[in-house]
């Protein structure tokens, strides 16, 4: 079960890391590679979710997810990334419980990905979306490059999308994805 899980979750590690390695390569032309439609947000969420099935079934790890019909203007590639990339964070740093995803009540459009997982330390929260910071629970899992949340805001910023995280050590994690829109504006 255990080299099951390990193997699972080696093939999605190196899976997401040559296609972020790919993604970068054409980030700074990112405004060409973009195409916004308006989606069901169930059409992101879904794949991503199913990509990291197996995960959740070999770490026991329950999922709360009601379908969300809401529809967002947005890029589906990108914005599944950034759902992707935030579904493995919580995959890793949850060992037990429930990792759930919803819209914030009373809020239109503000996904949450919460999961019951170790947490980050509040002196670590201001800068988890920096470009290399690991914070302490990178330095001691000694897994963590620092790049997945900074390229998932990197991404969310060029959306005009806005994310946001809370989190209690011990206790888990909210990463808030508010998927409603300013005016857009090509770079």
């Amino acid at each position: 079960m255990k080299n099951a899980l390990s193997l699972r979750w080696s093939y999605l590690k190196l899976n997401s890391m040559w296609r972020w390695h790919c993604l970068i390569s054409v980030w700074g032309n990112m405004a060409s590679d973009l195409k916004l439609q308006w989606y069901p947000m169930d059409e992101i969420i879904k794949p991503a979710v199913k990509k990291y099935s197996k995960l959740f079934i070999l770490k026991k790890i329950k999922l709360k997810y009601e379908p969300i019909e809401n529809k967002i203007l947005t890029d589906e590639k990108w914005l599944g990334l950034v759902v992707e990339q935030i579904l493995s964070n919580a995959l890793k740093y949850t060992n037990e419980g429930t990792i759930s995803i919803y819209l914030e009540p009373k809020k239109e459009n503000v996904l949450v990905i919460e999961d019951t997982g170790i947490g980050i330390w509040q002196e670590d929260l201001p800068r988890v979306f920096e470009k290399g910071f690991t914070g302490y629970n990178g330095r001691t899992d000694k897994k963590s490059t620092g790049i997945g949340l900074y390229l998932c805001k990197s991404i969310v910023d060029k959306l005009n999308h806005r994310i946001y995280i809370s989190s209690e050590v011990s206790k888990g994690t909210k990463i808030f994805l508010n998927l409603n829109r300013d005016d857009f504006r090509l770079e």
